[in-house]
């Protein structure tokens, strides 16, 4: 995949993430999200730790800045700025690791990884705080294909990496369901959810 179009894809995703976080009021992160263990922040500090996870093949440390428990916000734009700095290096963008799907460079390792997790865990943090959870169509038509292919082994725990929850048992959709509803069920999610 062209890194400039990885590039793109990933600040629009984190654009719509970014814009979610900035909406929910104070006394939302603590509302329970669809992800039984986790609340609305719990959510925003998956995705940062994800984003932190993207530095460690290129030695690189997480730049200063609040925590996700001082300011959601806050430490997500310095998560983001951290992995864009990744994708707009081209040696670095272009250089390879290894990853539980095989050698990929770093740019494909973003793009898969936390490119990806942005979608769903938008979602997710839609859903806690009471925000449109509809997800953008192209990116639902890129991810489920891909989901669809995982084999059984990646919904085993730990099959990420230590303490990385990414995918719950399916959840049985109507076979007319949505595209979206359908990538839901696969990851774990009931597209029915609504906060308690």
């Amino acid at each position: 995949m062209e890194p400039t179009v990885i590039l793109e894809r990933y600040r629009r995703r984190a654009d719509r993430f970014e814009s979610l976080i900035a909406a929910t009021a104070d006394h939302q992160w603590s509302a329970q999200s669809p992800c039984e263990k986790w609340d609305a922040r719990d959510v925003v500090g998956h995705i940062v730790m994800m984003h932190d996870v993207m530095l460690h093949p290129v030695h690189r440390i997480p730049s200063p800045g609040p925590t996700v428990a001082e300011d959601p916000l806050a430490a997500f734009r310095r998560a983001r700025s951290d992995v864009e700095a990744l994708l707009t290096d081209r040696d670095v963008a272009a250089s390879k690791t290894s990853t539980p799907a095989g050698e990929l460079t770093v740019s494909d390792m973003v793009d898969q990884v936390v490119s990806q997790d942005l979608v769903h865990h938008g979602w997710d943090l839609a859903k806690a705080t009471g925000q449109d959870a509809a997800m953008d169509p192209d990116d639902v038509a890129e991810l489920l294909p891909v989901v669809e292919a995982l084999p059984p082994e990646m919904y085993e725990p730990g099959a990420y990496g230590p303490d990385i929850e990414v995918l719950g048992p399916k959840v049985s959709v109507p076979h007319d369901a949505s595209p979206q509803d359908r990538l839901l069920g696969l990851l774990g999610r009931d597209p029915q959810w609504e906060a308690p």
